[in-house]
């Protein structure tokens, strides 16, 4: 076996340390102790043991460092003074490590648990630490015990002690604090209590990860949804992955299972499948565990009990039979606690836990997940309509509740209809009315011929028969009605179609003239003549008139309009709902003919009409697209009132995609406003949470889901956009290149908000991928800039440079962009000695910063031969050249920093002055950055009081590099004309604390 060298050793540690935690880490810890431990290097060795020490906290195998603490506390003993004050820190600190594994660790017998805590508390009380580390160990260990006296003693005790050094940071001790008060049933008062950790105020290296995810039902038991739902996209994005954090993935599942998110629990399961089986750390497998236990009870409960669920052991699993492993595993865990606790605390609990009800029926999350599978039961009727319920009394009632909503052609009748056939089916044959059967077949036959079905022609005929033979003709004449529907729906000959429909027509005027349906039948049968016969016209005019829609062109749709204007006027006094459908259908031909000022009017009309007619949900489509239409001639207060409209009457629509798109259409015309986002994200996730009801997740709900994230991203819900996006970019990104392109540039721009550079770079350089074909270089250009952005705040400067220069090439085919040439320009020059500090990278950047200057100058003067009599504005060029000065002062610093650190044998690296034996003119440098500088503030002060911030910049720059070469005075001097200059300047036009800040930079240089 290969021994280490120290220096290996070393190194290892380095690695180590910057790994990504896991049992990869934690083995490669274990070699790297032994191994120190095998040269006999006391201290290296008790670095190791520290170093596994901190490997095994942060993974599922916590438990595991009992061992190496005990291994270092007996170096401690034998040596105190080998433990420098940073070392001895680090071990008392580890102490409460401990005694959390041993807490979880049931093999433990509780005395010897209670016996670490008195070793615990005598340690730090010699040590001169406070005792309240102590208290709240001992506070968890009586509360896992069952000795819930104690428990309250230690916690009183815990608060009353002084915080010192070896407390737990405030984020850590404000969750113990809320979990203790949720144990005793007080979730407002833990919520209280977490509230500096949930809004960023106090954080840590796991905190708010945790409590985002342990705040989650306590918000859903007092009906704070939209914090839960926040707090659960926000949380699980942090925690996804983390093996440490295994416990708070539970209680994500948990959350999805118990919010009618079932769906989106069984995607987080599967995304850490690999976590699945037996954990060292048995207290963090129960609570892992514990929540996928809720999920599966509830998705057998649901009947999907024989469907797949993730493998365990690698062996394939029903969501029973996953149900029943889990569950018997996790019992024997709990059985062990009991055992060495004394007390079945730890059993009820996570029995009681798995047994949890669903606290809301469906709280929509706005990220996508795939649906469940669906089971054959009951849809019920959407949460937002008023269907009227199915009542409790008789069948008799029920039945004329549902006649009178399919006279009405109320939404309900639906819903109402296939409650009356549930109860029929349950009846024997020779019990049910024949008029009643008929009914009951002609309602499924209808919704056989919506759907497409192959026999609904079929279905419908035999309906008709029926009606026919139990003496109702008007119902009769309906479904002859219906059949040259569905013929032109199926896509029949047009010769048959108008057969059908002469057909239906006729039966309607046959009716008696004393049926008060009579009318109401001839009315329907001739609009839906006017709307069939202006589609078999379009159709047999050939494709040429699909595609031929310029202002202008008639293409049959004069003759369509007038015939519906004639309807109109014919039954607007009559048949209302009729001539308001009639006068919908106006408004669509005005905008087929590209003239949308006739068509509002039209759609107003229609809406108004509608609603006086006592059916308000038959406006909403009218008002939806006239919303639409008013957006679009830039008419937006008029949207709005719209939307708001349609939104009032949808309430008794049942049908989920009309629901979602109102909300939708609401929702793009509020995210138009300065102070629409709130409103905006809440009509959108609604809006996505119908399109999924529809089936129409891919399509409308992307569209839903990404209104949902930009109005996310507007109030500064950056991780909770990022999240949503993410979720439906597969679906976006197949709604054509243009769309591609804006949301890989819109998740780009949120995950640099999120300061995650190297994916946010990732993003820009995929929608520059898709560009590239583009006629137009300058989108692709401008993502390659961002990307490089991206790249160089991730440090990966080769791959920032290369996309630099073909952002750059790419600006220079245009020819008329020079300020992004500039920028770019100057983004090199910064790049070139961040990875070598030797004359060619400082030659370069300064040949670099030279460019950039060129570039403006040729601007600036073509901008001078070109402008009119009106002198168009060269303040952005000029100001870019000011800019440019003070960048390259700025990078000449770097440079004699650079020089002087090596000088001085610090921070030296490789291919610097000091190791290519170049020299550098520290005065030369230092005089051209005072006249870089000075001519920079010259010119910002030629361009007025906009500039004043960045013209102090380059005065404070120049009297501290004054100062720099011994020319103090100078520099004051410099710097004290300025102030005086801005206290003479009116009031209001220096901006707030300016003044104090060049006063203060003053003062300094005097001092």
């Amino acid at each position: 076996m290969t021994v280490l060298t120290r220096e290996e050793i070393e190194q290892g540690l380095a690695e180590n340390r910057n790994s990504p935690n896991g049992t990869a880490r934690n083995a490669h810890a274990e070699v790297l102790v032994g191994a120190a431990e095998a040269i006999g290097d006391g201290p290296l060795f008790r670095t190791a043991l520290d170093n596994l020490i901190n490997a095994y906290l942060w993974s599922a195998e916590s438990s595991k460092m009992l061992v190496p603490f005990a291994r270092l506390l007996q170096e401690y003993d034998k040596d105190p003074g080998a433990f420098d004050r940073w070392d001895a820190h680090s071990l008392f600190w580890q102490f409460k490590w401990v005694a959390t594994a041993i807490s979880d660790s049931p093999e433990i017998p509780l005395q010897s648990a209670i016996g670490w805590l008195d070793e615990m508390e005598r340690r730090y009380r010699i040590a001169g630490y406070s005792e309240r580390p102590v208290r709240e160990s001992e506070m968890w260990l009586a509360d896992a015990i069952g000795d819930d006296d104690r428990a309250e003693r230690a916690h009183r005790a815990w608060l009353a002690a002084e915080r010192d050094d070896m407390s737990d940071c405030h984020a850590c001790e404000l969750n113990g604090q809320g979990a203790y008060a949720v144990l005793r049933g007080d979730d407002a008062r833990a919520l209280e209590l977490w509230q500096p950790v949930l809004t960023g105020e106090r954080t840590c290296a796991e905190e708010p990860h945790r409590l985002l995810a342990t705040s989650l039902l306590p918000l859903l038991r007092l009906g704070r949804f939209e914090e839960a739902r926040s707090h659960h996209v926000r949380g699980y994005r942090m925690a996804r992955g983390n093996e440490s954090l295994l416990p708070s993935i539970g209680k994500h599942i948990e959350f999805c299972a118990l919010s009618g998110n079932e769906s989106r629990g069984l995607e987080i399961l599967a995304e850490h499948a690999a976590h699945m089986s037996p954990l060292v750390n048995v207290d963090d497998q129960l609570a892992f565990h514990g929540g996928i236990l809720v999920l599966l009870r509830r998705l057998t409960e649901l009947g999907h009990g024989r469907s797949p669920a993730v493998p365990y052991d690698g062996v394939p699993h029903t969501v029973s039979e996953l149900y029943e492993v889990l569950r018997a595993s996790s019992l024997e865990i709990s059985r062990r606690f009991d055992a060495r606790n004394g007390t079945t605390r730890v059993s009820d609990r996570f029995l009681a836990r798995i047994e949890r009800e669903p606290l809301v029926d469906v709280l929509p999350l706005g990220v996508r997940s795939s649906a469940l599978p669906r089971p054959a039961v009951a849809v019920t009727a959407p949460a937002t309509t008023a269907v009227p319920a199915a009542p409790a009394a008789g069948l008799e009632e029920l039945v004329e509740r549902a006649r009178q909503a399919r006279e009405q052609r109320h939404p309900a009748a639906d819903a109402l209809w296939a409650e009356v056939g549930v109860r029929v089916d349950a009846l024997p044959q020779d019990e049910v009315d024949p008029l009643l059967a008929a009914d009951v077949a002609d309602q499924r036959a209808l919704a056989a011929a919506r759907g497409g079905a192959e026999n609904a022609a079929e279905l419908l005929e035999a309906v008709r028969d029926r009606y026919l033979e139990l003496g109702r003709a008007e119902r009769a004449a309906l479904a002859q009605l219906r059949l040259a529907s569905e013929a032109a729906q199926s896509g029949a000959e047009p010769r048959r179609i108008r057969e059908l429909l002469a057909a239906a027509l006729k039966a309607a005027e046959a009716l008696d003239e004393g049926e008060p349906l009579r009318g109401r039948r001839i009315a329907l049968a001739e609009l839906s003549s006017i709307r069939v016969e202006s589609y078999l016209r379009s159709l047999e005019a050939g494709p040429e008139h699909e595609h031929l829609h310029e202002p202008g062109q008639d293409h049959g749709h004069g003759e369509l309009a007038a015939e519906l204007a004639a309807f109109v006027a014919s039954y607007e006094e009559a048949l209302p709902d009729l001539a308001a459908e009639a006068e919908e259908m106006l408004g669509r031909v005005a905008l087929s003919q590209g003239d949308p000022e006739r068509a509002l009017p039209l759609l107003a009309a229609s809406a108004a009409r509608a609603v006086s007619a006592g059916m308000p949900w038959q406006a909403v489509d009218a008002l939806v697209l006239r919303a639409g239409v008013l957006m679009s001639v830039e008419r937006p207060e008029e949207a709005q009132e719209a939307a708001r409209s349609a939104l009032e009457h949808s309430a008794q629509v049942t049908e989920p995609e009309t629901q979602a798109v109102v909300r939708l259409t609401l929702a793009d015309i509020l995210l138009r406003r300065a102070d629409g986002a709130a409103e905006a994200a809440e009509h959108a996730l609604t809006a996505a949470h119908w399109f999924d009801q529809a089936d129409l997740t891919a399509d409308g709900g992307a569209q839903a889901r990404l209104v949902l994230a930009r109005a996310y991203a507007r109030e500064g819900r950056h991780a909770d956009a990022a999240e949503v996006l993410q979720s439906t970019l597969p679906d976006l990104l197949e709604h054509g290149e243009g769309q591609a392109v804006s949301v890989r540039e819109f998740l780009g721009d949120l995950l640099r908000q999120l300061n995650d550079p190297r994916a946010a770079a990732e993003q820009y350089l995929l929608a520059a991928e898709v560009a590239k074909e583009w006629e137009d270089p300058r989108p692709q250009a401008a993502l390659a800039q961002a990307a490089a952005e991206q790249l160089s705040a991730a440090r990966l400067d080769q791959e920032a440079t290369a996309a630099y220069e073909r952002s750059l090439e790419l600006f220079r085919v245009t020819g008329d962009a020079p300020v992004a040439e500039v920028r770019i320009l100057r983004s090199l020059a910064w790049l070139a000695p961040r990875e070598s500090t030797g004359t060619a990278a400082w030659a370069r950047a300064r040949e670099l910063m030279d460019q950039a200057s060129t570039v403006l100058e040729a601007a600036l003067a073509e901008h001078a031969a070109n402008a009119g009599p009106t002198g168009a504005d060269a303040s952005p060029l000029r100001a870019e050249l000011a800019q440019t000065w003070l960048q390259l002062a700025q990078v000449l610093d770097w440079r004699v920093t650079s020089h002087e650190q090596s000088e001085d044998g610090s921070a030296s690296r490789d291919g610097d002055e000091s190791a290519d034996g170049s020299e550098v003119d520290v005065q030369a440098l230092r005089l051209e950055e005072i006249d870089l500088t000075a001519r920079a503030g010259e010119l910002y002060a030629e361009l007025g009081p906009n500039h004043l911030g960045d013209r102090l910049q380059c005065v404070q720059y120049a009297a501290w590099t004054e100062q720099e070469i011994g020319r103090e005075d100078a520099g004051a001097t410099r710097l004290a004309a300025l102030i005086e200059e801005l206290r003479a300047m009116p009031e209001g036009v220096v901006p707030d604390g300016l003044l104090e800040r060049a006063q203060s930079s003053l003062d300094s240089l005097r001092s």
